[in-house]
């Protein structure tokens, strides 16, 4: 179950430090920062979320139609290590043409209580997922399968934070499952194993594609189908 209580932004950064060994700083440094997401598999962004330190607008730059699609992330899961290297590279090479994204405006209900639910699926947002692209990528890349409704009421709190459901979020976040058992004090399940490489790798590529455009992602999963053919 989830905590009871959501610690002020300095406690969460340190039980992140924690869960990896590194010693807890406050305020962060940037250097810091760097370490800490290459040590826990975060993206710095997400750590300046648990932090509570502003993020710069072009993070929230999205393509609202767009996001990593089903038939993208279960692609990317197919492939062999060199296909999903050749993948990210493709996706580290496109920009969205200009003025083709909008900064993202969440909805009433994506506007969520502080809480270490709501923390997760901010970070998920910062990934141009929403509810139902986050169940759709967990389902695929954990086996953890919950109807959209379910990954909302994580955010709003009326739904616990349980182990199943930490595994699910550790896959599609592309981190090990200690990771953010160290952060919300949530045990994962009995049976949870960390992400393997080509979940690792393909939470990669959803960061990868987080400001391209529908059309883009597209191309993309074309590309990723020929690889899978090769």
């Amino acid at each position: 179950m989830e905590t009871s209580t959501f610690p002020d932004s300095d406690v969460r950064l340190a039980r992140l430090a924690g869960a990896v060994g590194l010693p807890a700083l406050w305020p962060p440094t940037e250097e810091y920062l760097d370490d800490l997401a290459l040590r826990t598999g975060l993206r710095v962004h997400d750590l300046m979320l648990v932090a509570d330190l502003p993020l710069p607008a072009t993070a929230w730059l999205f393509d609202a139609t767009a996001g990593a699609s089903s038939s993208l992330v279960s692609r990317s899961l197919a492939l062999p290590a060199s296909g999903r290297r050749l993948l990210r590279t493709r996706a580290r090479s496109l920009t969205a043409p200009t003025g083709t994204l909008a900064p993202w405006q969440p909805r009433p209900y994506e506007r969520y209580p502080a809480g270490f639910g709501s923390l997760l699926l901010r970070m998920l947002a910062l990934r141009n997922l929403n509810w139902s692209g986050t169940a759709k990528a967990m389902c695929l890349m954990s086996g953890v399968c919950k109807a959209a409704s379910t990954i909302g009421a994580v955010g709003r709190g009326t739904e616990p934070l349980g182990g199943e459901l930490l595994d699910g979020f550790a896959a599609t976040l592309g981190v090990p499952v200690a990771v953010l058992a160290g952060l919300t004090g949530v045990h994962p399940s009995e049976g949870g194993r960390d992400p393997g490489p080509e979940v690792v790798d393909t939470a990669a590529l959803i960061w990868e594609v987080r400001h391209v455009t529908w059309g883009q992602e597209r191309e993309l999963g074309a590309y990723a189908e020929e690889l899978g053919e090769d």
